[in-house]
């Protein structure tokens, strides 16, 4: 498996290529549209691999507006945790702005709970249609900014749909300063 990290004082940003349902992190991110139903892409396979119940605990709490973040269970997941980031709204559209929003607020939603570790998909990148390599330096400016700033979680991983994703979050990984 591709694997990349960079370390971010005691921090570290780690990029691998897989399916996110799979990940060990304490929590896993969706990316949700803001009413929290959860359809197609990374949405429909956390909902197919971790159960109905998260689709039903997330609506609970919805609508969101774009940018912001809820937490539930992680059903059948190996996660204990999915939070999730309403990265657009009905229409489907998303932009840089509303990525940047969305990954601050998951982060501090893994903040609250105090956990070590979380993976995120491309926010997005799927059904919002935003460019992968734009995605990947908006997520990981913003992650990096907030992991010099608040120095947990300990771990941030990226888990990448297909090559083309991980290459560009590599590629954009490069340029970012470690400390």
């Amino acid at each position: 498996m591709n694997k990349e990290s960079i370390k971010i004082g005691d921090c570290e940003i780690v990029i691998t290529e897989g399916d996110i349902t799979e990940s060990d992190c304490d929590a896993i991110v969706n990316a949700a549209n803001n009413h929290l139903w959860m359809g197609s892409g990374v949405a429909g396979a956390i909902k197919r691999k971790g159960g109905t119940e998260i689709e039903t605990e997330a609506v609970k709490q919805g609508p969101i507006p774009p940018g912001r973040a809820v937490v539930t269970s992680g059903g059948n997941l190996k996660s204990k945790y999915v939070i999730h980031g309403a990265v657009m709204g009905q229409d489907l559209q998303t932009d840089g702005e509303k990525i940047a929003d969305t990954t601050i607020s998951c982060l501090m939603r893994v903040f609250e709970l105090g956990i070590d570790s979380v993976a995120f998909p491309a926010l997005g990148t799927g059904v919002g249609g935003f460019p992968i390599d734009k995605c990947a330096e908006v997520m990981l400016s913003e992650i990096a900014d907030f992991l010099r700033e608040n120095k947990t979680p300990r771990r941030v991983e990226f888990v990448l749909y297909g090559e083309q994703a991980y290459n560009a979050f590599g590629k954009a990984l490069k340029n970012i300063n470690s400390d």
